[in-house]
């Protein structure tokens, strides 16, 4: 116990008071139970359930009353939900950084907080700094890919009539209810930032409900996040115990998303309220995860070192309560025994012991409840697999007492006919249990996978492209993320248990049917597709964004010379016309050194479809446009950053005359000194016929910018 190091931190900076007692064991006060509703933390009344510690089964705290939960759901619409509509996504980007780092200034607290949980300090650090990370991640792509604005566009304009002047377009805005998060035990930060983060930055209040067992580390969370000030009050609001009857008040516009067994799902998702009002309703449920060790791979090699780790890490990190652990180990038939001699060897040298303690290497399960759970769940197991290591019963555990404390050995199982096998690919053992099974042929493998009806990851160890290949063409449409490692990606890989938030989290089936997470994805769930249609002055004024056919005005000046916040939508300039001529298309091309046929060779360019003659290059053109365009003075034009969307719809050939129409179609706050510029650049011949057309990216200054 001499590792375990309790700190005290102020009142204001979390409330995070941890008492010790003379044995040495932390325990909480009630506060640790409160709820946080309508700007307001509801102390326990202590009518609820109990609260235990993973670690010694002590008594922490008790669950309080339910609070009023249709008054909190009021309360997060008109305060909350108003308060962030009424900022843009790039400031509730710059929120989320905000939150992220006040949590990080007090992880180290948060982890000895979560030591209670039965998790190690590597357990927490997935967990804690997982959520801080999702924060930071959704931040970024908050500025890097959504406007300045308050209406996301969905995909392109479309053209509704033949001369332009009826356009529709998809847009996004946040759905005007709340975001209800009914969250697991295993992870009690992750598990809210990751619902967190995109609510927030689509502009939609959260009512986080944390399981009972480790819902007091959510709540120290969320007093964090409330004594901090950077939310809008009604944003953020904490239920510590049951939801009452919150379900039957939610409507349309509300969304509820759960992460829990699939029995709690089915009960949640058929409720008539729901079913009746056409609540979205999102579940991260019940997943048995396979591994594959790919029939390239024999013992000795790299993969075969990286494919026992990669299990042996799924078994014991949390305890083997990971909703992405590996449940069900794949292996070539002449491998199985030097997998189970492997994995046995790893898993005999794992030190289980108090979470706080440095050398430890797998906790306790969350609670004694669930440690009972597991060991029924291997009875069940036990008709159809036999025991290759572990004793559900007994375990050595290094600094904690075994039998008070949720500990329990890992076990590894092995079924000799997984084919004929129904529990193993029925029933989710929710610890450190994982079993072998042995498959013919790649083919094989692939059907054991998708026997457990759907997973939110399946990771496949192979060398092979073409096995990798094969497997997401078979089993691609049952899991919700396919992971493929090898020597080359090991180094960088984030593991097969790792979900991360730029891509899809969830899972067909059995896993929920939902997605979670998902970069930009994840944000556009909390939101309304909504079809809007009508002239392009009208989309211009609705999305922020000029598009083709909407107004244009100039200003004496030209645009270069004008600075950021200068500038509008829809500014134009219209150069002067340039003859291209047949020298200037040889002198490009000696110059370049590109003298495609087209180009140079009148013959061989008219048997072309494409072309009527020689044709000047397209890069000729896009030169003598910003030649056209550019102002050579030093003024708010910073750099030119990129060009996107290129595209060349009629060839120049010589004694054309070109112009360029040079509009301002979006702007962009990126730093305090500059910001981007969108310009629609269209290019057009004598006959006022489109030529070329492309989006250029300048940064500006906000200010005029004199040089020398």
């Amino acid at each position: 116990m001499g590792d375990i190091q309790i700190t005290c931190i102020d009142r204001p900076l979390g409330q995070l008071i941890l008492q010790v007692l003379n044995r040495g064991v932390p325990v909480l006060d009630q506060d640790h139970f409160s709820s946080y509703a309508m700007g307001h933390w509801l102390r326990s009344d202590g009518s609820g359930r109990q609260v235990c510690s993973a670690v010694t089964g002590e008594t922490l705290g008790v669950l309080g009353a339910v609070p009023d939960v249709a008054a909190m759901r009021g309360y997060a619409k008109t305060h909350g939900g108003a308060a962030l509509r009424a900022i843009n996504f790039h400031d509730r980007a710059r929120m989320l950084k905000a939150l992220a780092l006040h949590l990080k200034a007090h992880r180290k607290a948060l982890y000895e907080l979560s030591f209670l949980t039965g998790a190690t300090l590597a357990d927490s650090q997935i967990d804690i700094d997982g959520g801080i990370g999702t924060l930071l991640v959704y931040a970024s792509k908050g500025r890097r890919e959504m406007p300045e604005g308050f209406v996301l566009p969905d995909g392109e304009v479309e053209m509704l009539s033949r001369d332009g002047s009826f356009l529709g377009q998809h847009v996004l805005t946040p759905r005007q209810g709340i975001a209800l998060q009914i969250n697991a035990f295993n992870f009690p930060v992750w598990g809210m930032l990751e619902k967190l983060a995109p609510s927030l930055l689509a502009g939609v209040p959260s009512l986080v409900k944390p399981a009972s067992d480790t819902g007091y580390l959510t709540q120290a969370v969320v007093r964090l996040i409330a004594d901090s000030g950077i939310l809008p009050e009604g944003a953020l609001q904490l239920i510590m115990g049951g939801t009452g009857d919150l379900l039957d008040c939610l409507d349309a516009q509300d969304t509820v998303g759960f992460t829990g067994s699939a029995a709690t799902a089915m009960a949640l998702r058929s409720r008539p309220s729901l079913l009746q009002n056409a609540v979205r309703f999102t579940a991260e449920q019940d997943s048995l995860n396979g591994s594959v060790l790919g029939p390239d791979i024999k013992p000795g090699s790299p993969e075969f070192e990286l494919f026992i780790t990669e299990v042996h890490r799924e078994m014991t990190t949390k305890a083997g309560q990971k909703c992405t652990a590996i449940r069900r180990i794949m292996v070539l038939e002449a491998h199985v025994q030097a997998v189970n001699a492997a994995l046995s060897e790893r898993l005999a040298a794992t030190k289980i012991g108090h979470p706080a303690q440095r050398d430890t290497q797998m906790g306790a399960l969350v609670s004694l409840a669930q440690r009972e759970d597991v060991r029924d769940k291997l009875q069940l197991l036990a008709g159809e697999c036999a025991t290759v290591y572990g004793d559900a019963q007994q375990c050595l555990v290094s600094g904690a007492d075994a039998k008070n404390g949720a500990f329990m050995s890992p076990v590894l199982l092995h079924c000799p006919d997984p084919d004929a096998a129904t529990t193993l690919h029925e029933i989710e053992a929710f610890g450190p249990v994982s079993t072998v099974m042995a498959y013919r042929d790649l083919p094989h493998a692939i059907c054991l996978l998708n026997k457990g009806g759907g997973s939110l990851v399946a990771s496949v160890i192979t060398h092979d492209p073409q096995v990798a290949r094969q497997v997401v063409l078979g089993a691609g449409a049952f899991h919700g993320r396919l992971y493929f490692n090898d020597r080359i990606s090991q180094a960088e890989s984030t593991g097969h248990g790792a979900p991360l938030p730029h891509m899809v989290h969830g899972g067909p089936g059995r896993a929920g049917g939902s997605e979670e997470l998902g970069g930009l994805r994840g944000v556009k769930h909390f939101m309304q597709r909504c079809a809007i249609q009508g002239s392009p002055d009208m989309l211009s004024a609705i999305t922020g964004i000029w598009v083709t056919g909407a107004a244009e005005h100039t200003e004496p000046a030209h645009p270069f010379t004008r600075s950021f916040d200068a500038l509008q939508i829809g500014e134009t300039l219209h150069t002067d016309a340039r003859e291209v001529t047949l020298a200037d298309v040889e002198h490009f091309a000696e110059f370049t050194g590109d003298r495609f046929y087209a180009h140079m060779d009148a013959e061989a360019a008219k048997a072309n479809p494409f072309f009527p003659d020689r044709v000047a290059h397209g890069y000729l053109l896009l030169s003598f446009a910003a030649g056209l365009f550019v102002e050579p003075s030093p003024g708010p034009v910073l750099a030119n950053t990129g060009l996107n969307g290129l595209s060349f719809q009629k060839p120049v050939v010589a004694g054309d005359c070109i112009s360029v129409q040079l509009t301002v179609k979006r702007k962009t706050r990126r730093t305090d000194a500059y910001g981007e510029v969108r310009w629609h650049v269209a290019l057009r011949n004598q006959d006022r016929d489109l030529v070329a057309e492309y989006e250029l990216l300048t940064m500006n200054s906000y200010g005029e910018t004199k040089g020398a």
